[in-house]
């Protein structure tokens, strides 16, 4: 599907560009209600539904389908974006388009979720979206269920049914040097203090870290926080945190051998 140039009947490898200006620019007819701005700009951003498309191409999906789908977040993007907003247009447009693609594949699912659960779990996301805007923060799964009126355990169980299942190998980001994965954001509540203790060599080795990397190791393994948590303490990026891990774990190898 990556090296297919056509889709829905579009040449991709001619998919035209949009400077960042030319957007705001763009955007701001389009609130004007310019449709010939808005055809302009969403065939601009093709280009990053193609982008998207491609994180699925394992799938086995119709590449064409998926394209179609992705665009239907675009639009819906555009037509749900804030100028307001201190924040890049793509920033904004990638995770809905995403989360279209998302619900396209879940509803397409061989494992076939009820119904009425998935309806409800997209007025959960539908008011959850709602009082964010207009609250500036999310609300809890008990106010969305107050909302909805059901139960809260109904609203919990909903959006759980429709997610899908994601590698622990996924990576999340990465700086063009070192990945990070989500499970490197995923708390370690088994690795304590007593399971490292029972080995003294480990320990020895912790020695020969500098400070900088014994505070990584210990927030990371003896207090299980995920990398952004230790980052947020440390005052430095998760992808610094990630490779002064790295090295850190490499060196208590050496040191194990």
């Amino acid at each position: 599907m990556i090296n297919k140039v056509e889709i829905c009947g579009v040449n991709t490898s001619k998919l035209p560009t949009i400077s960042n200006e030319e957007k705001k620019e763009l955007l701001i007819k389009i609130k004007n209600g310019d449709l010939e701005a808005r055809e302009k700009f969403i065939n601009g951003n093709l280009r990053l539904v193609l982008s998207v498309v491609q994180r699925f191409s394992n799938r086995n999906e119709n590449a064409d389908d998926l394209f179609q789908i992705g665009c239907i977040g675009l639009i819906k993007a555009i037509d749900n974006f804030d100028l307001g907003l201190n924040v890049q247009f793509s920033t904004y447009a990638v995770p809905m388009i995403i989360g279209e693609i998302r619900r396209y594949l879940r509803d397409n699912n061989i494992v076939r979720v009820s119904r009425s659960v998935r309806d409800l779990a997209y007025k959960t996301i539908q008011v959850k979206e709602k009082i964010t805007k207009e609250k500036g923060k999310e609300p809890g799964i008990e106010e969305i269920a107050k909302e909805l009126q059901v139960e809260p355990e109904e609203v919990a169980m909903s959006l759980d049914a429709i997610q899908d299942p994601v590698s622990l190998q996924e990576p999340v980001y990465n700086d063009g040097a070192d990945s990070i994965y989500i499970m490197d954001q995923v708390k370690d509540v088994k690795n304590t203090d007593e399971l490292w203790a029972e080995n003294i060599t480990i320990m020895e080795a912790m020695k020969k870290l500098n400070d900088r990397e014994k505070i990584i190791v210990n927030k990371r393994f003896f207090d299980g926080k995920t990398q952004m948590e230790v980052a947020e303490e440390i005052g430095i990026s998760q992808a610094q945190v990630s490779r002064l891990e790295k090295s850190a774990i490499e060196r208590i190898k050496r040191q194990w051998k």
